[in-house]
């Protein structure tokens, strides 16, 4: 018989709630969707029954679009009770975009860590018109092709405020080792990193049920990046590290609510999973750099799969996370090409 703690993850529901409706995963415990404009085209919202309102976990992006969703579900599933409170895990567009909204124009508290929030509200107020040099050098160094360089270098930046309502002053912190009482439960905040910093997620103490946001998702690898404004960063470390620590809590029973995709139980297994996949990338990465190549010609061994132009952006961020750990742990040196790009190669 199968190891109980290897138990492989398991999907209760086949199928995701439509737009404007919910699916109820727990008593009290409803499972919403929102639709995002790219090829991972939702992002999973939550809303915990607490008697007199509603707490809700995460929020999408912010558009009339999504907005108009959102008042759909609190006239129809929510059942035209408030919104008194907004738990967001992380500090991304899509999980962070309509909490100010709620803030603003429903009078709910923001309640998240400090990080997300300082990160959240610095990118809503740091709008660009056109590229920063220091953005334009980290592509460069990546080695990004020219071609998508030159594309990108005609358009107008992506802006956080672009995706995310304006955040008005005042949130309410969590951190770790806080317990939170949510729909009639308590919960244990366990704090994850690497896909996004003090990233949030929260343990049940009175049933199965973990809000996992993007730490742990269930059929995709959460997105590990590094970005221009810390391009020494070794976030995948940081991931490996918080992947570890948390699988200490994990039982096969759980049900992972996680912030794409579909709910899943086997969550020690599909942690498991997780580590592995990514100790696997390392190694094929690492026989990759026997020559000198730049970060941008590490997909093959990353991903096991053709990239696409819509996918480049992330894969390209994710591949220099990759290729900084090796050199952080000094599996790998470093060189510069004359156009900029740092080329990796493998010691001895």
């Amino acid at each position: 018989m199968e190891d109980a703690a290897q138990l492989a993850p398991r999907y209760p529901w086949e199928n995701p709630p439509e737009l404007g409706a919910a699916i109820e995963v727990a008593e009290g415990v409803l499972w919403m969707r929102l639709p995002l404009p790219m090829k991972l085209d939702h992002v999973n919202v939550y809303a915990l029954d607490d008697g007199d309102g509603w707490t809700v976990i995460d929020t999408g992006m912010t558009s009339k679009k999504s907005r108009g969703i959102w008042e759909a579900l609190l006239a129809g599933p929510l059942a035209g009770k408030p919104v008194r409170r907004v738990v967001v895990t992380h500090h991304h567009p899509d999980h962070m975009g309509n909490a100010g909204w709620f803030q603003s124009e429903h009078g709910a508290e923001l309640v998240t860590t400090r990080t997300a929030w300082l990160f959240a509200r610095m990118l809503t107020l740091d709008v660009q018109e056109s590229w920063p040099e220091e953005t334009l050098d980290y592509y460069r160094s990546a080695g990004m092709d020219p071609e998508v360089l030159e594309k990108r270098m005609a358009e107008r930046p992506f802006n956080f405020s672009d995706m995310v309502y304006p955040m008005p002053l005042g949130f309410t912190r969590v951190q770790q080792g806080d317990v939170i009482a949510m729909g009639g439960c308590d919960w244990d905040v366990h704090i994850g990193n690497g896909h996004a910093p003090e990233h949030a997620t929260f343990w049940s103490r009175d049933d199965n049920l973990v809000l996992t946001g993007d730490q742990i998702l269930s059929s995709i690898s959460p997105n590990i990046g590094v970005y221009a404004t810390e391009p020494m960063a070794d976030p995948l470390a940081d991931w490996l590290e918080a992947c570890e620590r948390l699988s200490a809590l994990a039982r096969p029973d759980h049900l992972a609510l996680g912030g794409h995709k579909l709910p899943f139980t086997g969550l020690p297994r599909r942690m498991s999973q997780l580590i592995d996949n990514h100790h696997g990338a390392l190694y094929r990465l690492l026989e990759h750099l026997s020559e000198p190549k730049p970060a941008s010609a590490c997909f093959a061994p990353l991903f096991k799969r053709s990239i696409s132009e819509g996918e480049y952006g992330l894969a390209l961020v994710e591949a220099v996370a990759h290729v900084n750990h090796l050199y952080h742990t000094g599996a790998v040196i470093r060189t510069r090409r004359a156009d900029g790009a740092w080329l990796y190669q493998r010691k001895g």
